[in-house]
């Protein structure tokens, strides 16, 4: 059985809007840092995109775990941005030298330094609120979107009705994925089997956590067989099929749609005439 993630309504007055029209803000608010390297911009994109989330009164009790997650996989990438400077090769073509950080160790006679220099400082503040504006904006999909209407929305974005499904049961198998694991861990912990004492090299430690990964494997298969043999049963596919809810714009939401636009769009023409790019003081 699929789960949903956590939805509740929050009593926002965003949730009076077409839940397409604030899909697309969320989107909107995305792409818009694509166009831009200069981090008061981008600073200012995170902050539109905070204000948006605090509008939909979402907590931090509720979506801790996804801010944990996404934050810690994007600190990383941003420090091994910053300890290599790969990243911002072309972007800059100057490095100003503010400190060298040495390393205590030797490896056959060379000792690794780590230069800082302000160029990497402020590509790495850029690449944080790049990506904290895309995680902010993509939170708010899953926990304001009601499950019942994940397929009606794509649908009515335009998408064929075998994406639009598809994309229902992708939102869907994220959670349920989740869900399978804690059942299954629970399992194997009432069987005796100690998930905490995982010990030895990289490939021990794979072969002591096969109890875990095999089973949820097997399932998430099992569950999208069944899943196509239903569909195959109701002839899925064979032709247009009709939605039990339909999404109609209104007013307020033609206004949402044309200030997401007017941000897309107007950050699109500031790039071409060259603001917004990188910036250093």
């Amino acid at each position: 059985m699929l789960v949903t993630w956590p939805y509740r309504r929050r009593g926002s007055f965003l949730e009076a809007f077409d839940p397409r029209a604030r899909l697309l803000a969320a989107l909107s608010l995305m792409l818009s840092t694509l166009f831009f390297w200069d981090v008061r911009v981008l600073a200012g994109l995170w902050g539109l995109a905070l204000l948006y989330f605090r509008l939909n009164r979402l907590t931090w009790r509720e979506t801790r775990r996804a801010w944990l997650f996404t934050g810690f996989v994007a600190f990383v990438f941003v420090f091994i941005t910053f300890l290599t400077g790969r990243g911002g090769f072309e972007v800059y073509q100057t490095e100003r030298l503010l400190a060298r950080l040495v390393l205590p160790i030797s490896l056959f006679g060379w000792t690794p330094a780590i230069p800082i220099t302000v160029e990497r400082l402020f590509f790495a503040l850029s690449q944080m609120c790049r990506m904290g504006t895309v995680i902010t904006a993509a939170i708010l999909i899953p926990y304001t979107l009601d499950p019942s209407q994940y397929g009606v929305v794509f649908r009515g974005l335009g998408l064929p009705d075998k994406i639009a499904y598809a994309m229902d049961l992708a939102f869907r198998f994220i959670p349920t994925l989740g869900r399978d694991a804690m059942q299954t861990m629970d399992a194997q912990r009432a069987r005796g089997y100690e998930l905490e004492n995982v010990r030895g090299g990289p490939i021990a430690q794979i072969r002591r956590l096969a109890p875990l990964v095999v089973p949820v494997t097997l399932h998430a298969l099992m569950a999208a067989e069944d899943i196509i043999d239903a569909m195959d049963l109701r002839a899925f596919g064979v032709g247009r099929r009709t939605w039990l809810t339909e999404l109609r714009f209104q007013r307020h939401d033609f206004l949402l749609l044309g200030l997401s636009a007017a941000l897309f769009f107007g950050s699109m023409a500031a790039a071409a005439l060259g603001f917004g790019r990188f910036w250093t003081p």
